[in-house]
């Protein structure tokens, strides 16, 4: 049995390696289907941070992959939360700052981060039947700049988290003059405690 060899080339200068990119999307309208403003994570990989991350190295990373939210992996593919450009800047570091007399450059992602419980999650299936006006008023009901699809567990696969839907995003896809907005709201008596001190 005969092989034939495969030819080879040398690099030239220049190379670069491929990296998975979002696939384009294109404007959209509040009637669209809901997935036209999804991030789908079979198709692009998620950005992680590991939650002992200091706050400026997470910044960097932020700034380093175009992304708000990163998602808080201890030990991959497991998620522990999120956390965002927010996070890392709104009001819950300076009240970790004060409450524990530390520097800003002591805090690390795990002191500013939303636990995965604590996040609202849409469900895929839902999702897969949905507008993008259903998806804006989900956003602004829910006063949060990021929501996540889960798809449910199967007989071939568990639970996962598939996507990510950002306002940002659906703010450029609309491409509308008239900007979105979300407005953080606590939903716990223990998010109330904490804003109120």
């Amino acid at each position: 049995m005969s092989h034939s060899v495969l030819p080879t080339f040398r690099f030239p200068v220049g190379t670069c390696i491929a990296q998975a990119q979002p696939p384009s999307q294109g404007p959209v309208n509040l009637d669209s289907p809901a997935l036209k403003v999804m991030t789908d994570l079979a198709e692009v990989r998620a950005a992680t941070i590991h939650p002992d991350t200091p706050l400026l190295s997470a910044e960097h990373k932020m700034i380093h992959q175009g992304v708000r939210m990163l998602f808080v992996v201890t030990d991959m593919p497991c998620v522990d939360g999120v956390v965002t450009s927010g996070d890392l800047h709104g009001d819950k570091p300076m009240r970790m700052v004060n409450r524990r007399q530390v520097k800003y450059d002591d805090l690390c992602v795990a002191d500013v981060m939303e636990p995965l419980s604590s996040l609202d999650v849409i469900d895929y299936s839902s999702l897969k039947r949905a507008t993008v006006e259903h998806v804006v008023a989900t956003l602004q009901q829910y006063g949060r700049p990021h929501l996540l699809v889960v798809e449910a567990a199967s007989a071939a696969a568990p639970a996962r988290i598939r996507g990510l839907i950002s306002l940002n995003q659906v703010q450029r896809q609309l491409g509308s003059a008239t900007p979105l907005h979300s407005t953080q709201i606590a939903t716990t008596f223990a998010e109330i405690g904490e804003a109120l001190s």
